[in-house]
């Protein structure tokens, strides 16, 4: 691509890149090969960090005409409220779950750039267009020896419109002190093309908190897809629930605490 992008995309087929087969939507992508990206080594780091940045600038160039916005209501609100309305959380922990749930919720709510779920734009922290779930496992690395070598993200099927720092933040790991190391690595690479705003070090926090919530969401809706069970065994117990209760009490605290700085 003309912008050096290294996503690997659908083929346009009979004119189209979206196709239907007994009422199921699907693409067909080329065959790319990699393995997961060695994240403690800094050069890979910049690397992803300077990939990010061209994504960011074709992201930044115009708003996505269907997607919707990563925000509070859907990722957090409706996601909540349909775990409930379904009985997916057991009723011995579900009064704990929706406490610390809506506890969660109401903190990020209250945070200025959310605030936009209400129509009150009180920040101008840059909303564009993103890859959405940029997890290591969405980013295959080839030897960087080889044509076209490094990163090649994937699946974009969770695309949607926020700050630049959500495709960050998911690929940093460890203790505070190890992700702060991480992401100055990643943003050293990304500031090579694009400025990053300092700001949105402080929506990390808040993010990682509405991914969470959203994902058992996620997993809960497809739970009738035949291979969700098979490959996520671990989902809908009540030891499950209580672990998420533990962990939405420690992202209570983290979005309480001071932001990542670099």
């Amino acid at each position: 691509m003309s912008a050096e992008i290294p996503v690997v995309g659908p083929l346009v087929l009979l004119g189209d890149h979206l196709h239907s087969h007994a009422g199921f939507a699907f693409s067909v992508s080329p065959q790319r090969g990699g393995r997961a990206p060695e994240l403690d080594d800094f050069e890979v780091l910049e690397w992803v960090g300077r990939f990010l940045a061209r994504i960011h600038t074709v992201g930044a160039a115009k708003p996505f005409v269907h997607r919707p916005a990563l925000d509070v209501q859907s990722f957090g609100t409706e996601s909540m409220e349909w775990l409930l309305t379904h009985n997916m959380v057991p009723l011995d922990v579900q009064a704990p779950w929706r406490e610390k749930c809506q506890n969660a919720i109401n903190i990020i709510a209250s945070q200025a750039y959310f605030k936009l779920d209400k129509g009150q734009k009180d920040h101008d922290i840059a909303t564009i267009r993103l890859h959405g779930d940029c997890h290591p496992g969405n980013i295959l690395w080839t030897p960087t020896e080889a044509p076209n070598g490094g990163p090649h993200f994937v699946d974009l099927d969770d695309a949607r419109s926020g700050p630049a720092v959500q495709d960050l933040w998911m690929l940093l790991s460890g203790d505070r002190r190890q992700r702060t190391t991480q992401l100055s690595a990643l943003i050293d690479g990304y500031e090579q093309f694009r400025p990053f705003d300092r700001r949105e070090l402080a929506l990390i926090e808040p993010l990682r908190t509405l991914r969470l919530i959203h994902y058992s969401a996620w997993l809960a809706r497809r739970w009738q897809d035949p291979i969700f069970p098979i490959n996520f065994p671990w989902f809908g117990s009540s030891d499950y629930w209580t672990s998420q209760i533990h962990m939405l009490e420690e992202q209570i605290e983290a979005m309480q605490e001071e932001p990542l700085m670099v």
